[in-house]
């Protein structure tokens, strides 16, 4: 991972051809650091057993996610732009989990390597979460992700016989994905080097933009419609594409996740135009659906991008941009937040209860997307919404002990967590950033994007005292 990071750093001095990379020092220096610690772990192991127990995987998954975070800090720091340590781990954290909330201002006239490596970042982190989903998380049975363990190894076993085939079908999707997003937007008016960055944090749902008014820059109501399409398919599941190109046609849209992610973004925001049209005499209902689309997807995929201050909308749409930020996309996609299955599976669970009450003797079957559904599944899943409110609760409160008001300290642990990105309010909302946060609070918020990243279950099974002396 190490050698493959120092590869992507040398990226944005090469693209740009160092006309517009005045720090090209900086990343050739964290690239040969990065190469050099790769180089030393690859020396140190060779020869021996690699053999992953599940203990070391937990080990693997938590600290490869926190080491990168630390390490992509380094071109910022060492930059021209006089980052702060906090501020780059900060700015490398968010980008690594796709959370897309930032501490730097003034990116319009920000220098431009510093900029696509910021993109950079948050699609490497893209990828590295649906194979996170894919392939480590459920074998780790962390938060209900064992649902989807047996869905992907049977058409493993059947379509695609080895791991490395669904790798490669993985990152060849999220590749051709984010060419045509590049291309789409390039066609669409915005500048190349727009439109590169633009592509690879949409299909990362990542939402950093190269400007301060993310994709309110470029006021285009066709930009907006077509950036929604793109974060709307980073929030599916990846591996359904993989099968899709493998023959297995309408698989997609029979995925139970998918059905209700699709819904969610055209009910909502129709609801939500219509009330707006209803309050507004000066309304323009088609812009205002295109906007009200835009910001709703943004938020449900956790991209985090802004076409403008969706909080100073009134206080129906203020509560319930608050409540879209719990959802995230569907699992083994690019989005955070809880994801689609686990409400599914919480009605599951409260529509067999309430069939119990009525009828005591009765015989009850969960099935989620045709297959039973076990008690560990169900049980992990509510562990995991458990803990991830104590989350919530624990990082509120440590803001707020920081002197944050209540909307602010709220929000902003709730975004970290669910690595949505803006926060609500004056100071972190939509139309504001983290910088005048103090550096306390950034660090708190730094550990609840690497929680929310990493289904928290993980985290908290690794500093457990148990974990280390069983």
């Amino acid at each position: 991972m190490f050698v493959l990071l120092s590869i992507f750093m040398t990226l944005p001095p090469l693209l740009l051809l160092n006309a517009d990379a005045p720090n090209a020092m900086a990343f050739g220096e964290s690239a040969a650091i990065v190469f050099a610690m790769g180089l030393a772990g690859i020396l140190a192991s060779y020869g021996k057993s690699r053999d992953l127990k599940p203990r070391y995987m937990f080990v693997l998954t938590v600290f490869s996610w926190l080491v990168i975070s630390l390490v992509s800090a380094m071109p910022f720091y060492l930059s021209d732009s006089g980052i702060s340590v906090t501020d780059a781990i900060f700015e490398s954290t968010s980008g690594i989990t796709t959370t897309g909330a930032t501490v730097l201002v003034g990116l319009d006239f920000m220098d431009q390597d510093l900029l696509l490596w910021r993109s950079i970042l948050q699609w490497i982190g893209g990828i590295g979460i649906i194979g996170m989903f894919v392939a480590v998380l459920p074998f780790l049975r962390v938060g209900g992700m064992r649902l989807f363990a047996t869905e992907s190894s049977e058409w493993t076993d059947k379509a695609l016989p080895r791991m490395k085939t669904l790798s490669r079908g993985l990152l060849l999707v999220y590749v051709v994905f984010s060419v045509v997003a590049v291309l789409v937007y390039w066609v669409s008016g915005m500048s190349l080097f727009d439109a590169f960055n633009h592509g690879l944090t949409s299909i990362a749902t990542g939402g950093y933009s190269t400007s301060d008014l993310s994709m309110g820059k470029f006021d285009s109501d066709l930009i907006l419609l077509e950036a929604t399409l793109f974060m709307a398919i980073g929030g599916m599941p990846f591996f359904l594409f993989v099968r899709e190109m493998h023959g297995q046609r309408g698989v997609l849209w029979r995925d139970q996740q998918v059905r209700l992610f699709v819904s969610i973004l055209l009910l909502v925001p129709l609801a939500l135009t219509l009330y707006r049209w209803g309050v507004s005499e000066d309304f323009d209902f088609i812009s205002g659906y295109i906007s009200v689309l835009f910001n709703v997807t943004s938020v449900v995929t956790t991209s985090g991008y802004a076409s403008e201050d969706y909080s100073a909308w009134g206080s129906l749409s203020f509560v319930l941009f608050f409540f879209l930020m719990f959802i995230g996309g569907c699992s083994g996609s690019t989005s955070g937040g809880m994801k689609i299955f686990r409400f599914q599976l919480s009605l599951i669970v409260l529509k067999e209860q309430l069939m119990r009450l009525l009828h005591p003797r009765a015989v009850l079957t969960r099935n989620f997307n045709g297959r039973p559904v076990s008690d560990e599944i169900i049980t992990s899943m509510i562990a995991y919404t458990f803990i991830f409110l104590l989350c919530l609760l624990a990082i509120t409160l440590a803001l707020a002990a920081l002197h944050l008001d209540f909307v602010t300290s709220l929000s902003g642990a709730l975004s970290s967590l669910t690595n949505v990105g803006p926060g609500l309010g004056a100071i972190i909302g939509p139309a504001g950033n983290f910088a005048s946060l103090p550096d306390a609070a950034k660090w708190i918020l730094c550990a609840g994007m690497l929680l929310g990243r990493l289904e928290i279950l993980s985290v908290v099974v690794v500093l457990s005292p148990g974990f280390w002396r069983s």
